[in-house]
């Protein structure tokens, strides 16, 4: 179907950054959108494979120009129906997912297509390529390859169908998933239930209430993880366990949103499809494209921090089950007591109460003096925000971004708060990716769920947020100072247990000193934040992190537990297969749930890191490495973010990531500043 020139998407959008015109858009043309833009690219595929002679320019580039119609919606579309989605965009996610695998497999697994491709990298020496080109060449190969090109025609008629199939099981996950989330919400009768949580916080339970027609009544929000930031706080008992047991049942109730059996299937599949490709497992065929290369050296890895951190965390529930004893309780420590007892305990060793924080870390405070500021003194960058900029929901608020010079940089969309439209937990995406072949800068999305307070109040962020906006903004400066010539290498497009690195390494600047003490003031008062204190922060770093690993950790094993069944294995008891995997780490230990169970375990599910969550802290050893060396370096200066920059952020994937590492740090990175952190060595 061609596609009506006077749909949104049809041309070019001609606003400042090439911003999407979400004032034009409406839910009904992003189908027409969809299949105009996959017609659109399959002429041009077509186009491609008439060529008689096969060069460089007229295959590799003309794959990379081809698709703009369907980039722009799938971008757009794919932003607003994780943020702000609804009944329709579900069933437009549900039609299209199925669709839009097809339409990759008609693109990567043409044989025809495939033949070029081929050519063009056994000559790719001779062309006289630049190193991007050819970077270039070895992405698309490897893309192909990895997408089943080579495949003889039987198989790759298989693989169509089982991707077909997995895209419409991922969609239905995320959706059940969002929706038993939804329903997961904890409703509270009497404010004395509350006991606990800060006058803020309960007019923000009350908020959520009535904004779901609950009047007089409190919602506790359910969030993607295991547990729930209110457990630290609350003193009611009974109320923590009925939050706990909610925030674990999530998906798992036999209800029309669970999705053990999806689950289930998509495992099957994966793994089947894993043997296509002559691999042993669906982990295996995915980490061998990461810089890890295959699941057996991340089990060393694994395992080298598993031992120390099962020691450490049963020592700390001794030391909770002490306090809990000491107060005068008769009970044993469970899952939902050990973020309050937790608290507790930090707040009497170490005068660290982060509950009390919260007033220092005013969020318009913290975004602008905070993290705007340390970018603006480390890269030389400035922000303006830019609310005439429509963006695709009133709360979404959009900043320009410049250059120490003044040129423009890119735009920065931050989405701050949570709602019942949008998925959990905290994410960057692209609305435009930043490349010199369309000559585009970036427009980069950031998304938080912080509750949002009632109106007039300020919005007071818990450490756990603060960590995060810091930490989604790492992405979104990935995603700024991308410098690559073409779409495919902009930005994040680097290996999956890579792209959390820069993220967790601008984390670091939270309590720099110059940082913290220009953000963290009391809304109130004005008083910062007593150095004392953060010395005190500084001194708990290790505080914890024998539970903060191993509910990392055991996620991770999970993960690849699920993904490194052989083909015709079938998961007969979820969470028998959960429970199973945890034990053999020697990380089961009750009172320490993992950060996610598989039945709402989206990152694995319907977020594209299957086989990959393990990458937040194989990515860690990069950051603690880095930390070490800025701190080695003078810390917050521009040489130093200057050289960051140059060697690393605005490189995207236009060369190998662990070069690149090794390009900026002069060696490859030790894993001894990351045991030191977390207090496993």
């Amino acid at each position: 179907m061609s596609l009506d020139p006077k749909n949104p998407f049809a041309a070019v959008s001609t606003l400042e950054y090439e911003m999407p015109p979400f004032a034009l858009i409406k839910d009904e043309h992003y189908l027409p959108a969809f299949y105009g833009g996959m017609e659109e690219q399959l002429a041009e595929v077509d186009a491609i494979i008439a060529q008689p002679d096969v060069t460089f320019e007229n295959t590799i580039v003309a794959l990379e120009k081809s698709g703009r119609t369907l980039l722009r919606v799938t971008l757009v579309f794919f932003n607003k129906s994780s943020s702000d989605t609804s009944d329709l965009l579900d069933a437009i996610e549900e039609e299209i997912a199925p669709k839009l695998a097809a339409h990759s497999d008609a693109i990567k697994l043409n044989p025809l297509l495939w033949s070029r491709v081929v050519k063009i990298y056994n000559d790719r020496s001779t062309l006289g390529l630049e190193p991007e080109d050819l970077r270039l060449v070895e992405l698309y190969y490897k893309d192909f390859h990895f997408a089943g090109a080579h495949l003889n025609s039987e198989e790759r008629v298989e693989l169509k169908t089982l991707n077909e199939e997995l895209s419409k099981l991922e969609a239905e996950f995320s959706r059940k998933v969002l929706a038993d989330t939804n329903d997961s919400a904890i409703v509270v009768d009497s404010i004395a239930e509350l006991s606990g949580l800060s006058d803020n916080e309960i007019a923000g339970a009350k908020a959520a209430a009535e904004a779901r027609g609950l009047n007089d009544k409190y919602l506790i929000d359910a969030v993607n993880y295991s547990g729930n930031p209110a457990l630290a706080t609350l003193t009611n008992r009974d109320m923590r366990e009925r939050i706990m047991q909610a925030s674990l049942a999530r998906s798992n109730r036999d209800n029309e949103n669970d999705t053990k059996s999806v689950l289930v299937a998509m495992t099957k599949l994966r793994a089947r499809r894993a043997t296509l490709f002559g691999a042993k497992s669906h982990a295996e065929y995915i980490t061998s494209e990461n810089t890890a290369k295959s699941p057996e050296n991340i089990h060393v890895m694994l395992r080298k921090i598993a031992k120390s951190a099962a020691a450490n965390v049963k020592k700390e529930g001794e030391v909770l089950q002490e306090a809990i004893n000491a107060a005068g309780e008769a009970f044993s420590l469970q899952s939902w007591d050990w973020d309050v007892y937790s608290e507790l305990v930090r707040a009497e060793k170490y005068q660290v109460d982060t509950a009390a924080l919260k007033p220092y870390f005013e969020l318009e405070k913290t975004l602008w003096d905070g993290v705007f500021f340390a970018a603006t003194k480390l890269f030389g960058v400035t922000f303006k925000e830019r609310p005439d900029i429509v963006t695709y929901h009133p709360e979404a608020r959009a900043f320009e971004v410049n250059n120490e010079d003044g040129s423009k940089l890119g735009l920065f969309i931050g989405d701050f708060y949570t709602r019942d439209s949008k998925r959990g937990g905290a994410w960057m995406n692209n609305l435009v990716d930043q490349n010199f072949l369309f000559g585009q800068l970036p427009v980069v999305v950031n998304n938080l769920n912080i509750v949002k307070p009632p109106e007039g109040e300020p919005t007071l962020l818990s450490f756990d947020f603060l960590t995060t906006l810091f930490h989604e903004f790492g992405h979104a400066l990935h995603g700024l100072f991308s410098q690559a010539k073409y779409p495919r290498t902009s930005g994040t497009n680097v290996e999956r247990d890579f792209v959390e690195f820069p993220s967790q390494v601008n984390e670091m600047w939270i309590f720099w000193p110059e940082v913290v003490n220009n953000f963290a003031v009391h809304y109130q008062t004005g008083e910062k934040l007593p150095q004392s204190i953060i010395d005190n922060i500084e001194n708990s770093s290790t505080f914890n992190q024998g539970f903060e690993t191993s509910s990392y950790l055991q996620a991770a094993i999970l993960d690849l537990a699920l993904h490194q069944i052989p083909d015709g294995y079938e998961i007969d008891d979820v969470v028998a297969f959960e429970s199973k995997a945890i034990a053999d780490y020697g990380l089961d230990y009750a009172p320490v749930p993992t950060r996610y169970r598989s039945t709402y375990f989206s990152h694995i599910f319907a977020g594209g890191y299957s086989s990959g969550y393990y990458g937040y802290i194989w990515s860690e050893i990069l950051d603690a490495d880095t930390v070490d060396w800025f701190k080695e370096n003078g810390g917050l200066t521009r040489a130093n973010g200057d050289h960051f920059r140059r060697e690393l952020l605005g490189r995207g994937g236009t060369i190998d990531s662990m070069q690149m590492y090794r390009n900026f740090r002069g060696r490859d990175a030790s894993i001894a500043p990351l045991l030191k952190r977390r207090g496993l060595n």
